[in-house]
């Protein structure tokens, strides 16, 4: 009967303490969620840019007059011929074609990088044509008609690539005659391109949104740790003091690993984004 009461009463006892002094121990560790690296693309734009074409010397008709408009139907010609798409004129096309035929005639020269080194990507960059993919194609010489212009860079294999590019969604041409080296003559530009808006761009929001959320994460862990090491000083490890810090940290790891969820998700959508567009462009090339 004694044995029995000490028991029972032993058994009281511990129960009181770890009844007591559970909440005390309730200390958690760090949960580590591994968060996926963000992906920051480079977007390798493609430029097609064949050597110039320079037409046999002719004899000059003054009554002849090349027509943006018409070159661009001419070419149109073409790819319908072959099954391909349209191409719908674009302003800032032509202006980047205006730009390259004007300076060709300033500074006389006729390639497509000019003699301080500005080619087809600073001249969309001046009009700010955001592009994927852009094609250049030169012309100088007295030609017949704009069909004959066509022609001629049709029979041109590099030039013929670029005009039937099934990738390409739209064009700018300019026309201009003038002197070059002493000589009367007509230059041509054609500009190809597709915009950068042809493919889903990933949201800029959402990586913003994953920037602030890794900061402030950041932030906690530093906060996460300052805690942890102002717990391990306190003594006696019990009371009202200790129990609020232990409180403290728990409620901090629970509000950090909810945060590290959330970004996750979003992660994982902008990883999806980044995904699609890609695929896009890689359809492109």
């Amino acid at each position: 009967m004694k044995k029995l009461f000490l028991s029972i009463l032993i058994s009281i006892i511990l129960g009181f303490v770890v009844l007591f002094f559970w909440p005390f121990f309730n200390f958690k560790a760090e949960e580590t969620i591994v968060i996926p690296a963000k992906i920051i693309e480079t977007i390798e734009r493609e430029i097609i840019t064949p050597s110039p074409l320079k037409a046999p010397e002719k004899t000059e008709d003054p009554s002849i007059f090349l027509n943006e408009n018409k070159i661009i139907e001419w070419t149109n010609v073409q790819r319908e011929k072959q099954g391909l798409n349209r191409l719908k004129e674009n302003p800032k096309l032509n202006e980047m074609a205006k730009l390259k035929v004007e300076d060709m005639f300033k500074n006389q020269y006729f390639e497509h990088d000019s003699p301080e080194g500005i080619g087809v990507k600073n001249l969309a960059e001046d009009v700010n044509y955001q592009f994927l993919t852009v094609g250049e194609n030169l012309a100088m010489g007295n030609f017949k008609s704009d069909k004959d212009l066509v022609e001629a860079w049709m029979a041109s294999p590099g030039h013929r690539e670029n005009i039937l590019n099934a990738n390409y969604q739209e064009i700018g041409v300019a026309i201009k005659k003038d002197f070059f080296e002493g000589k009367l003559v007509w230059m041509a530009v054609q500009h190809f391109g597709t915009h950068l808006t042809a493919c889903p761009e990933p949201d800029k929001k959402l990586k913003e949104e994953i920037r602030e959320k890794e900061i402030e994460l950041e932030e906690i862990e530093r906060e996460l740790v300052f805690l942890k090491e102002e717990i391990k000083k306190i003594r006696p490890k019990w009371g009202s003091h200790y129990q609020e810090k232990i409180e403290n940290y728990n409620d901090l790891v629970d509000y950090y690993n909810k945060l590290v969820l959330e970004n996750k998700n979003i992660i994982l959508k902008y990883n999806n984004e980044v995904r699609e567009f890609n695929e896009c462009i890689g359809a492109l090339k």
